[in-house]
């Protein structure tokens, strides 16, 4: 058996384990600068997600698809993203984040241009299926990352700033897509622009980053101590198939990835077909890209908050509250804004309902990300690749399941009846969880 880190470490449930002997060093710290990494890879992994939903029009009209067809190109992503997330965080335990961070964000790069040279309905399904599955894994392996570079202390903060990056980025895209598009860039042009910038990221994370600060050279000795002292030690272990079967029947495992699903469900509605429903509702142009992108601005101050909140009810009481009482009221309230939002007659004040419950779904993100680094330790990897799994189906059948709703009801409120009922099933599987025991216990 080998371990890194502490070798003495107190309980995970403990109020002792988020008050390190060593003290916080001042100024920033390596693994601050690591955050910084980590939040640019998110936000360069939502460009694509959500310019795609801002150029559908132009691309159906280009392509011949309709309503169905679109929804099926959106689900063809997550299928894929779905089936290789596990096998892809396992990977990441296996050899690292820095070397699967780099093939995963160039993938990421390539079919980004890729999607570009689309010319009809099977290559556009073909060309998002292999994007899905390159893609796949990315925010396990930030996880992985988080649980070796930051004590126990500080890792829902560093979950909640590194989805700042990723609804940011998804947030100001409508705007950012609309203002080139007006500047004449055809839709096929702006993939390959967006496509561009991760190459940047990989140069710069293959350089500078290693799998532990351990292995990093900048590291002081001050925060190495800090780092080690409010971290768990990570065991090697085998990867038995008895230990898979543990780590899925796991009762806190299957009450996140339960959760999970719903969250993603929604999640998914307003990256894909929120603007169209905007559009229906009146809301075009300038005004309609804003307002489909304040779910996602909303949510940067959700994740800030939600990231500050768990942590600092943690510290006060424990782990079990910290996490879960974060995570349950976040999936309640989303769920309570969404479905007031169907019965609003107002459209602008149904879309800012819309946008407060997508933030309220997005302020358990540091909790449930916390959470799979605080009971996975080594296989941290792999517990957050099976709840992100379980997040992406609830993401396939998301945009397939609106577009046909929506056609058989005729009705754009119905989907928002679907996901508030979801957000609040979503809010009872907390009960489940119990962020104070290792999936190896």
């Amino acid at each position: 058996m080998t371990t890194t880190g502490s070798s003495k470490t107190q309980a995970p449930g403990s109020a002792s384990a988020f008050y390190p002997p060593a003290a916080a060093p001042r100024g920033i710290g390596v693994r601050h600068k690591v955050l910084g990494m980590s939040v640019l890879l998110a936000g360069v992994t939502y460009l694509d997600r959500v310019s795609i939903s801002t150029m559908q029009d132009q691309i159906s009209r280009d392509l011949g698809f309709d309503l169905v067809k679109m929804g099926v190109v959106f689900s063809t992503f997550y299928v894929a993203y779905a089936v290789f997330e596990i096998p892809t965080g396992w990977w990441a335990d296996q050899i690292g984040s820095r070397r699967v961070l780099t093939r995963i964000v160039s993938w990421w790069s390539a079919f980004t241009i890729l999607t570009g040279a689309a010319f009809s309905f099977p290559s556009l399904l073909g060309i998002r299926f292999l994007f899905g599955a390159g893609e796949a894994g990315a925010f396990p392996n930030v996880a992985r990352t988080f649980a070796r570079w930051f004590p126990l202390r500080e890792r829902g903060r560093a979950q909640g700033y590194f989805w700042v990056g990723a609804h940011l980025a998804g947030g100001v895209t409508p705007l950012i897509v609309k203002s080139l598009l007006d500047l004449g860039l055809h839709w096929r042009q702006v993939f390959v622009l967006f496509g561009s910038i991760g190459f940047i990221w990989v140069w710069a994370w293959w350089r500078w980053f290693r799998d532990t600060p351990e292995e990093h050279a900048s590291v002081s000795p001050e925060e190495l101590a800090y780092i080690q002292s409010g971290r768990p030690p990570f065991e090697s272990h085998s990867n038995s198939v008895d230990d898979w079967r543990r780590l899925l029947a796991n009762r806190t495992a299957a009450g996140l990835c339960l959760m999970y699903f719903t969250q993603s469900f929604g999640g998914a509605f307003y990256v894909t077909f929120l603007q169209r429903y905007l559009a229906q509702r009146g809301l075009t142009g300038t005004e309609g890209a804003i307002l489909a992108g304040l779910p996602l601005m909303f949510s940067t101050v959700a994740d800030v908050l939600g990231g500050l909140t768990t942590d600092g009810l943690t510290k006060r009481f424990g782990l079990r509250i910290g996490r879960c009482a974060v995570g349950g009221s976040a999936l309640a309230g989303a769920g309570l804004f969404t479905l007031a939002a169907a019965f609003t007659a107002s459209p602008i004040w149904a879309a800012v309902l819309i946008a407060l419950g997508g933030a309220s779904s997005n302020f358990l993100l540091g909790a449930s990300w916390g959470t799979c680094i605080d009971i996975g330790l080594s296989r941290a990897g792999a517990l957050s690749g099976a709840m992100n799994t379980s997040g992406q189906v609830g993401a396939i059948l998301s945009p397939i399941l609106v577009a046909l709703v929506v056609k058989h009801f005729d009705n754009w409120s119905a989907p928002l009846y679907l996901t508030g009922a979801l957000f609040l099933a979503g809010a009872t599987c907390w009960l489940l969880v119990d962020p104070t025991k290792p999936v190896s216990d």
